[in-house]
């Protein structure tokens, strides 16, 4: 049969290729086959109920909520279809509740089937006037109950982790937390138990959910990353956080857009707060960088900002040895007399960190080429090296989304990933990388062992020992030819971790083999304020927008835009963080100024501690109490994240603006502190406010030449092979561990995975390990001792978390790549190697 409308007429447009014409509710609409319904009504704007459905998830018809009237041909279906399940077709003709008394009963229907059992405690849940199903019950609900029996119930709350609680009877059953785990975290702990009347959502491999109720979380824990999105797409409120849980009503909170701190993503987020205090925040809506999903450390490491011991005023160290809290002026003034001393003396360090904003960065970088004159200067507060400071500059300073995205690794054909955990370096990275693998990227990583990102990925390990990664790129031409010819293919891509910058000759290698592939590579730090120091210039040997300090064309640019005499920019590379904190320690600088820096990220805790202590002087600018408080001289408070306005600048190169959260708490962001102290030094830096100092660094980066120098590659470094009893020590930090920024947050702290020492089972059973039980690492610093755990290591290596429970740097005194003694127990010997 021909439908007469079916008939190209002048009217109607023609159908493009892979489209499909259908009316919804007697209005022609064009759609690309394979679209779901639902999708293409809401396009029309006809908004069908739904629970189980969700944009970012594979349908699943669970709700049957959905319902619409479909005919084919002219003929009617027999019964009301899931709009979330079936996809247009040409010809059809859909109606939904609006035009079809059909699709409005069954939805009614459906609607009373979930109420009968759903619990009446509006008032005081958790999702009461935010709640899809109060809201759709009212507009597309039955007006009187005929329910009369007695409602299923559970004990409650079920615990299914330390953060997540469970109310059962208030699941419809939609499945979207099973499909979220299931899918997109790659974590299928949470699933659907029982049949029937009985059916309900737990943890898998529960052995007796009434038991657990209230007490323990049930059978295998919900460990994962990304639990907290599980709350946020339950449309009922069965799912809670146990940090938010009654706590405030959503009509009570004011919600502001912003982003997330924790590491170079940039996910975008929503912050609601109450009385100027925060009491959740949600994953906002971004299709380009986090779609709709954030990880739980974005979610809920918000509390540091409220923390007892958060500094408020200004400490000034006393006649007597102690910090006692003053006025603004008078620590401003006594930082200022003592930094103009030591600018007129041996000179000034400046340590950053890279928890700043673009305009905090750059506030840093003006403050010490314009009031301190040098270049010393460094935002690398962690391992770091020479090479990785020439490759930065060389191919990343500078580079766009254009270069590489979160949308380029979603289509790319190979994603290589060298030194570099996503699952615990960049959650939402991982994420897309997993999205890509299931559609059919290809995914493999330069490692030691199948780690959880790996397997979640589908990913191909390249096994090597730690600190021989270069070698191991070097050898994939020869070795893994396959891969070789994969990373060819247009779109291939290389991710390079911060980790990089603890093996020689790495960043050199990663070269090599994008100039021998083509692929395309992109640097994913760690830390939110990385990328954006790098081009706002707070590095030793790069000014603004990425010009070297040497080129004296781009100086001039500078002294005059910053109005500043000729030759007053320091023209030789400055020292980086290690060379400032051995200068200091040494004596040849007169005082340090310090940011969020951590002596237990650094490389030589022990070392920046010494140099603290022998440093004429030292400025900290700091939230809380820290080994760097402890041995300031002024201690300047700054403003968390919330309380200040600034631009994070992801990997991508993508800037992630926001606006202040909590207004009017007194909180100075560090680009109005470094001015006001510059002022006092007779240095006007022009970044009174965040919105001053973006408009100069803009100003800056524009009107500096840049040229870009060829990053020239060095050879990998030989690697000693293990020996005298020596293992190969791998190690990286993990998202959830003992960071400063996830303080007072237990419920968080509960979720982290456990510290263990990872080895295989040939070097387990020579050095006398057995699984489950202690084993220790130990060099001539120090020892740590955890429970030990088999995994596919290569022979002679240990892995081991680089902050959980303490610093590997500080225990050890060495890091990935380093040489450590190991022993079962806590003794001090172990077996040969």
């Amino acid at each position: 049969m021909t439908l007469a409308h079916d008939k190209p007429t002048e009217t109607q447009p023609e159908v493009p290729e892979g489209h499909v014409r259908l009316t919804i509710d007697g209005q022609e609409v064009i759609a690309p086959k394979g679209e779901l319904l639902i999708r293409t009504a809401e396009r029309l704007g006809t908004i069908i109920p739904r629970f189980c459905d969700h944009p970012l998830l594979d349908p699943a018809g669970a709700c049957r909520q959905c319902l619409v009237e479909v005919s084919m041909g002219g003929r009617p279906m027999p019964k009301p279809q899931a709009s979330c399940t079936m996809t247009v077709a040409d010809g059809m003709e859909v109606k939904t509740q609006l035009t079809s008394p059909v699709a409005d009963k069954a939805q009614k229907g459906v609607m009373e089937l979930l109420l009968i059992n759903h619990p009446l405690d509006c008032p005081i849940c958790d999702k009461g006037g935010e709640c899809p199903l109060q809201n759709q019950a009212m507009a597309h609900g039955r007006a009187d109950s005929r329910f009369v029996d007695r409602k299923r119930t559970f004990p409650k709350p079920l615990r299914i982790s330390s953060q997540i609680l469970l109310d059962r009877e208030r699941c419809v059953l939609c499945q979207r937390c099973t499909r979220f785990s299931q899918q997109i975290a790659g974590d299928p702990f949470i699933d659907l138990l029982e049949r029937g009347a009985q059916q309900q959502i737990g943890t898998s491999e529960t052995a007796d959910l009434e038991a657990a109720a209230s007490t323990t979380p049930s059978g295998e824990p919900f460990q994962s990353y990304f639990s907290g999105n599980t709350i946020q797409i339950c449309p009922v409120g069965a799912l809670t956080s146990a940090q938010y849980r009654f706590r405030s009503r959503p009509f009570d909170l004011v919600s502001t857009p912003s982003v997330c701190e924790h590491c170079s993503s940039g996910c975008a987020e929503r912050t609601d707060f109450r009385r100027g205090r925060i009491m959740r925040k949600l994953a906002g809506d971004d299709p380009d960088v986090n779609e709709e999903w954030i990880c739980d450390k974005g979610r809920f490491a918000f509390r540091y900002a409220t923390a007892p011991d958060r500094i408020r005023k200004p400490l000034v160290r006393g006649e007597d040895g102690q910090l006692r809290e003053s006025s603004w002026t008078e620590a401003m003034q006594v930082a200022a007399d003592a930094l103009v001393k030591a600018r007129d003396g041996k000179g000034i360090g400046v340590l950053t960190g890279g928890r700043l904003t673009v305009e905090d960065a750059y506030a840093y970088q003006k403050f010490a080429r314009v009031a301190a004159r040098t270049n010393d200067i460094d935002f690398r507060a962690r391992a770091h090296s020479a090479e990785e400071l020439r490759f930065l500059a060389s191919s990343v300073v500078g580079t766009t989304p254009e270069h590489v995205s979160f949308s380029t690794l979603e289509k790319a054909p190979i994603v290589l990933c060298v030194a570099f955990e996503p699952e615990d370096e960049a959650p939402i990275v991982f994420l897309r990388l997993r999205k890509a693998s299931r559609k059919g990227t290809r995914v493999a990583y330069v490692g030691q062992w199948t780690t959880s990102s790996v397997r979640k990925t589908s990913g191909e390990l390249l096994a090597c020992a730690p600190g021989a990664e270069a070698a191991a790129l070097d050898g994939i031409p020869e070795h893994a030819k396959d891969l070789h010819e994969a990373l060819s293919a247009e779109g291939a891509v290389i991710l390079v971790g911060e980790r990089a910058a603890e093996v020689p000759g790495l960043f050199s290698a990663v070269q090599r083999l994008a100039d021998g592939t083509g692929a395309r590579v992109a640097w994913i730090p760690r830390r939110a304020g990385e990328r954006g120091a790098l081009d706002a210039g707070a590095v030793p040997t790069l000014l603004p927008g990425g010009a070297p300090v040497t080129d004296a064309q781009a100086r001039a640019a500078l002294e005059q835009l910053w109005r500043l005499p000729e030759g007053t920019l320091p023209a030789e590379p400055g020292r980086d963080t290690a060379g400032i904190l051995a200068a200091a320690a040494a004596g040849e600088l007169d005082a340090l100024v310090v940011g969020g820096v951590d002596p237990d990220d650094l490389p030589d805790p022990q070392a920046a501690r010494a140099a603290l202590d022998t440093v004429g002087f030292v400025v900290s600018l700091e939230m809380r109490p820290s080994a760097v408080t402890e041995r300031a001289d002024v201690v300047l408070p700054i403003a968390p994240t919330a309380e200040k306005a600034g631009t994070f600048r992801n990997w991508e190169g993508r800037d992630r603006p926001f606006d202040v959260t909590l207004q009017n708490t007194g909180a100075l962001p560090d680009c109005r502190v470094l001015d006001t102290l510059a002022v006092e030094m007779d240095v006007d830096l022009f970044t009174q406010t965040p919105k001053a100092a973006w408009a100069d660094f803009d100003r800056a980066a524009g009107a500096v030449p840049r040229t870009v120098e060829a990053f020239q590659a060095e050879p990998a470094a030989a690697q000693e092979e293990s020996t005298n009893g020596h293992v190969k020590l791998s190690t990286w930090r993990q998202l959830i561990d003992n960071g400063s920024l996830q303080v007072e947050e237990p419920h968080l702290a509960g979720t982290a995975r456990p510290a263990v020492i990872r080895l295989n089972a040939a070097t387990a059973e020579r050095h006398g390990v057995v699984a489950g039980e202690l084993a220790t690492v130990r060099t001539e610093r120090g020892a740590l001792t955890l429970p030990a755990e088999i995994a596919d290591l290569p022979d002679g290596v240990v892995w081991v978390p680089s902050r959980s429970p303490v610093g590997v740097y500080e225990a050890l005194g060495v890091g990935h790549g380093g040489a450590v003694q190991l022993s079962a127990g806590s003794g001090e010997t172990g077996g040969a190697a």
